[in-house]
């Protein structure tokens, strides 16, 4: 258990939940530990009344020079900007850093958003680790059927781009 307000990966445990995944052993010991707690792979943060609010995906958190990044919150922030309308941000490789933001943004209808000044701004509104890096402004986010974010998409598209 942490202490509120630090993320950390939300546990559950109880007759509730799944005793494990059907003819997949090398699985459920992924997921299910040895004292019986399934680790749901949500980061989640508890407030001081004992509140739990979701806050991102472990696999979506990318580590910054040590400090972990959460793309919803970065996302989060970005949409503060007054030209940008939609974001999904994913973590790339850096010599330097381990790993940096790469920013996927959709302009508000009638603007031309400059990825120089999004990258600008986002030093100025949120902590250096989680300005993105790379801003790429996109028509369009390659969606699943739910309307989720396919980032595996954007990452591998990132990778390409960042190698040419």
């Amino acid at each position: 258990e942490l202490p509120a307000s630090e993320p950390g990966e939300v546990l559950v445990r109880g007759y509730n939940v799944m005793s494990g995944y059907f003819e997949d052993p090398a699985k459920t010991a992924e997921t299910i530990d040895s004292d019986g707690w399934f680790h749901t792979g949500d980061v989640g943060v508890m407030d001081a009344n004992g509140y739990l609010r979701i806050t991102d995906r472990i696999k979506d958190m990318f580590i910054v020079g040590g400090f972990n990044a959460y793309p919803a919150e970065i996302e989060r922030l970005l949409l503060l900007h007054p030209e940008i309308a939609q974001v999904a941000v994913i973590g790339v490789p850096d010599e330097r850093l381990g790993e940096v933001g790469y920013a996927y943004v959709i302009a508000t209808s009638g603007t031309m958003p400059d990825s120089a000044e999004i990258i600008s701004w986002s030093r100025d509104n949120m902590a250096n680790f989680k300005a993105p890096k790379y801003v790429e402004v996109v028509d369009e986010l390659p969606l699943n059927a739910s309307g989720k974010v396919l980032k595996f998409e954007l990452r591998d598209r990132a990778l390409r781009s960042i190698e040419s």
